[in-house]
């Protein structure tokens, strides 16, 4: 009889204890910081990388990031539906004026858009002088053995094939660094659909967000669009040489990347553009993508959060960057950057 006593008394302690860790468990979701955030595809692998290490290191924390663009992610953080948004373009002045959060900028890593293409029969890598890449997207060239393709690649047996040019239907970063580059080194073009996250593009076919543009450029024979490096990489996406304001053509590397910063003047709110930068090794199609954070934060809870994330990103993250194809922020604006979110609320 005490046996049984007994061995009831231990079932209704392990009830009781299994209820107490069930409550805890319930308790301990419902009191995770759930931050939330949205923007540019461009960094959309890196981000994802960070975000996913960061809440593994910090299991109370949740980093839900939506890739929908760097248009979106203005929109998003401007209205306050989000904790912080993401964009390759700077925002300019008027843009800023207009949000509805003060924010400032946090570059984050550095990264390059490359002309990507599928040309049947062609398995040189191609080469794109200043003036065939505007021109490609004007519809002013239209087929891939144009003489003036013909001419930057010599010895390559061009098809006699319609070129169809893919670009972004959403607002995006990527097409921001696209058309701004493109701006630099065509007047037609910078006095035509000029530079944007959005433009009135003369011809082609949209695809949404980075992924969509590299499928639609692996799917369509003769297809020619802009992708951001790793989009590229990993898709096994051919892509060619962008020639750079030295005259030199060059293929996207971080080195290229890191060469295009190197001679940038960076402002003390960091943003800044670095398309078509000087020096013999600094790929032409570069560019900083950036953290849009709210300096009066509606939660401050979840802005101390940030503000370790992001230290966490810099001193941590940024030697991850290179697996995936970004370049590292130089080390000297590195440590700038560092004391902006040390310095913030």
């Amino acid at each position: 009889m005490d046996l049984g006593r007994k061995s009831e008394r231990e079932s209704t302690v392990k009830k009781s204890l299994l209820v107490i860790a069930l409550f805890m468990c319930a308790l301990s979701a419902a009191q995770a910081q759930k931050i939330t955030a949205a923007g540019a595809t461009f960094p959309y692998p890196i981000y994802s990388k960070w975000f996913s290490e960061y809440s593994a290191a910090h299991p109370g924390v949740q980093i839900n990031y939506q890739s929908i663009g760097s248009g979106g992610g203005i929109k998003q953080v401007c209205s306050g539906t989000v904790d912080f948004g993401a964009s390759d373009m700077p925002m300019p002045d008027d843009l800023l004026a207009s949000c509805g959060v003060k924010l400032i900028h946090i570059p984050s890593v550095l990264g390059a858009d490359v002309p990507a293409y599928n040309v049947p029969g062609v398995t040189s890598e191609l080469k794109f002088s200043q003036s065939i890449l505007p021109d490609i997207f004007l519809g002013k060239i239209t087929n891939w053995n144009d003489p003036r393709i013909a001419k930057d690649n010599p010895g390559v047996n061009l098809p006699d094939q319609k070129i169809i040019v893919v670009h972004r239907s959403d607002g995006s970063g990527t097409t921001f660094i696209w058309t701004d580059y493109l701006s630099k080194v065509s007047k037609e073009w910078a006095s035509g659909p000029g530079k944007g996250t959005s433009v009135n593009w003369p011809t082609g076919v949209g695809g949404k967000g980075n992924e969509g543009v590299a499928g639609y450029v692996r799917q369509l024979p003769g297809a020619i669009g802009y992708v951001e490096l790793i989009y590229a990489l990993q898709n096994h996406i051919d892509f060619g040489l962008v020639e750079n304001a030295d005259g030199k053509f060059l293929k996207a590397s971080i080195e290229g990347v890191t060469a295009a910063a190197a001679t940038a003047k960076i402002p003390a709110d960091y943003r800044v553009s670095i398309t078509n930068a000087p020096g013999p090794n600094a790929y032409p199609i570069s560019s900083f993508t950036y953290l849009l954070i709210p300096t009066q934060p509606k939660n401050m809870a979840n802005e101390k959060v940030i503000k370790d994330m992001l230290s966490w990103c810099l001193n941590a993250g940024e030697g991850e960057v290179s697996s995936l194809s970004y370049a590292p922020l130089p080390d000297s604006l590195k440590q700038k950057v560092l004391q902006t979110v040390y310095a913030l609320p």
